[in-house]
């Protein structure tokens, strides 16, 4: 994907002992020798709203929402956010740690709980500083000099930001860096993109195969009748159109705010993103400990054979519980305790991910701008209803049928993580003085001759599902 680099010919001690050696003609400055801080207030509020997420930098808010009836922010007003130019550099300032900042390419507004600071053109490209600063070396800094008790309210403060050191090479090699850097980034995503759009083709005959079991059942040769429903048309005949009330022990809601973050509490938060295409997935819980866990289960735990629901942000994902202890809900969390003399958990999980559910949800959150379900919307939901032997028998087949689909996707998702992987070594060794690229960039031919890769600034919704970032907007 790259030629081979070697090493810089001469290498010096940086003086610095998380820096290490740097190239012998790189200097280092601290961050208040090249960069200020600027505190400008929108008087009018207006103006693009910008994000900071650890995937994809900087960008317009509006073009992470993946659904277009959700709110830009909860704020009632956006007069007093700080405006951000072209070339600025915005750091979440809680968020450092993992990444949550970057050069802004375009002009905006930001949450006033972000900082912004403005780099000195004699000293650094912009280009420069946003590659360096989001490699491990300096978010693992950050993560060791930010004020707080855990990870969760960690703050980077203006004032130990500029007290932090950094490596500049001369003007003309930061400029060849960021040529080289931004032409493998934009190969890279390139193959990424590739990638997802093969999964997301293999998720689609995923539903089908699931879509045909639960609302017509194995037996091609089974008698139909009218569903009542206009929009589902026929089922078999001896199927049932029932309310997840019906058909559950137990449907419990979450409360109304957010257990409190407490590291090495012993205690996990589930929160809506950590539930995606039937899958549970850890990454963006957060620890809490026995003390909000009590409060927050008052109601009811989650337990292995129930299943998780989100009624918000977005409605409609679910996966079982996985077989974990002390697991409790955050906010716009839910989950259903099939009774399972009559229901297998496993088939209400694809029921609802079925064409009846999904369009039920579709219909109620009609007119919502955030994609919310009440309460009563949930426990009224419709389940096509078969007896128990059955739906065991369509599980099975969904999950035999479904066996080659997942193990594409899986290694498709593998290589995903190892592409990613690679492309974050590769700017930590090129930006930091391990590797040499001059003789590569300057090799590389110009960019309207590179036909077929994207535009550097196209954004990739799952690039950029930083479940973080909203919870920093929010505490702002």
């Amino acid at each position: 994907m790259t030629p081979d680099l070697l090493p810089y010919p001469a290498m010096k001690d940086s003086g610095v002992p998380w820096l290490g050696e740097v190239p012998e003609h790189w200097n280092v400055k601290r961050n208040k020798v090249f960069m200020h801080e600027v505190n400008i207030r929108s008087q009018d509020g207006l103006g693009d709203l910008l994000s900071v997420s650890q995937y994809t930098g900087v960008t317009r808010r509006r073009d992470r929402l993946s659904d277009e009836g959700r709110l830009l922010t909860n704020a009632a007003s956006l007069v007093g956010y700080k405006k951000v130019q072209s070339g600025d550099l915005v750091i979440n300032i809680m968020l450092a740690w993992n990444g949550s900042l970057g050069v802004s390419h375009i002009e905006g507004i930001v949450s006033p709980a972000y900082c912004v600071f403005r780099i000195r053109d004699a000293d650094a490209i912009p280009g420069f500083i946003h590659y360096l600063f989001r490699t491990p070396v300096f978010t693992g800094l950050f993560k060791t000099v930010s004020i707080g008790v855990v990870d969760s309210r960690l703050r980077l403060y203006p004032d130990i930001f500029f007290r932090l050191s950094s490596s500049l090479p001369p003007f003309p090699e930061q400029s060849a860096i960021i040529r080289f850097l931004d032409h493998a980034d934009r190969r890279i995503r390139r193959y990424v993109r590739a990638k997802r759009k093969l999964i997301r083709l293999l998720e689609e005959q995923k539903r089908a195969i699931i879509h045909q079991a639960v609302t017509r059942g194995l037996d091609p040769s089974v008698r139909l009748k009218p569903s009542g429903v206009e929009w589902l048309g026929d089922v078999p005949e001896h199927w049932e159109l029932r309310r997840a009330k019906q058909v559950c022990t137990a449907i419990v809601d979450c409360k109304n705010r957010t257990p409190d973050a407490v590291e090495n509490g012993g205690y996990t938060v589930v929160r809506t993103t950590n539930i995606r295409n039937g899958k549970f997935n850890l990454l963006g819980s957060y620890p809490t400990d026995r003390r909000n866990y009590e409060i927050w289960t008052q109601r009811g735990a989650p337990r292995s054979g129930d299943v998780f629901f989100t009624r918000e942000a977005p409605a409609g994902e679910a996966c079982l519980v996985p077989d974990q202890d002390n697991l409790c809900m955050g906010q716009r969390m839910m989950y259903f305790r099939p009774d399972t003399d009559v229901l297998d958990p496993r088939f209400l999980l694809l029921s609802i991910y079925g064409p009846t559910v999904k369009t039920y949800i579709q219909n109620a959150c009609n007119g919502s701008t955030v994609g919310h379900l009440r309460l009563g919307q949930v426990t009224a939901l419709p389940l096509l209803w078969c007896p128990l032997s059955e739906q065991k028998a369509i599980v099975d087949y969904v999950e035999e049928a479904s066996k080659p689909i997942n193990t594409t996707i899986n290694r498709a998702e593998r290589e995903i993580d190892l592409l990613n992987e690679y492309r974050t070594r590769l700017i930590a060794d090129v930006v930091t003085g391990k590797l040499d690229v001059r003789a590569a960039a300057a090799g590389l031919p110009d960019e309207t001759e590179e036909s077929g890769l994207p535009d550097d600034t196209e954004i990739d919704a799952e690039d950029d599902a930083d479940p973080t970032d909203e919870l920093a907007e929010a505490d702002g």
